[in-house]
């Protein structure tokens, strides 16, 4: 069979692209409805409005931006959150879940530490050293801390994916959205987010499981 010119193949691969481009983004706009109908009616921006939790789950993030390099809204705005809805006696126990892969960076802690100079008593403060990802935060908040319901604190389109993950699990999870940044400004987090709800609907068809899951902790 005589080969292919590279004419030839450079057409069957713009055609290929061609067919493979629309049903891909069909999918990630299939995978973003999905997590806004499931997390409808589940996320509050008024702390006057959100129901009573026991436990507010605190997700973590760095408080410089891997964009901009400077300080970042999105940590802030999360740590500013969290106090008003403690303050407001809508959550009495707090758990940080986030990030601790190096000796030198956690998340976890510099949450804590900001949140003790707000006012908040250390005692009532949780950490979890192993929420690597939203799924790790989520699952290990109901397999490890045993919580079977719980105050997600974080960006209204993060505490949307999050629910997601909770109902997945069959916890009662609602969010409290912190302040956000706008479009503009924030672009690339959006974008980003489409993906990152893309994989979750993966994660969910695969029964992904969190990098570690451990004994349990309660939480007094």
């Amino acid at each position: 069979m005589k080969p292919l010119s590279k004419h030839t193949k450079k057409i069957i691969l713009v055609s290929v692209a061609i067919c493979i481009f629309p049903l891909t983004m069909i999918l990630i706009l299939a995978c973003h409805i999905y997590v806004e109908l499931v997390s409808r009616n589940h996320t509050y921006a008024f702390v006057s409005k959100i129901p009573e939790r026991k436990i507010g789950l605190l997700l973590g993030t760095n408080p410089i931006s891997r964009y901009t390099k400077r300080r970042n809204p999105f940590y802030y705005n999360r740590i500013n959150a969290t106090v008003d809805l403690y303050k407001a006696g809508k959550i009495k126990k707090i758990l940080i879940s986030g990030d601790n892969r190096h000796k030198s960076y956690s998340e976890p802690d510099l949450m804590k530490g900001d949140l003790i100079k707000q006012g908040i008593p250390e005692q009532d403060i949780h950490l979890d050293y192993a929420g690597f990802r939203t799924l790790d935060s989520v699952v290990r908040a109901v397999k490890v801390f045993g919580l079977s319901e719980f105050t997600v604190i974080s960006q209204k389109f993060h505490n949307a994916r999050a629910i997601c993950l909770a109902n997945w699990q069959g916890v009662d999870a609602i969010g409290f959205n912190a302040k956000d940044i706008s479009f503009r400004k924030g672009i690339k987090v959006q974008l980003r987010e489409l993906l990152a709800r893309t994989k979750l609907v993966w994660d969910i068809l695969t029964d992904k499981q969190p990098h570690f899951l451990g004994d349990p902790i309660k939480i007094n």
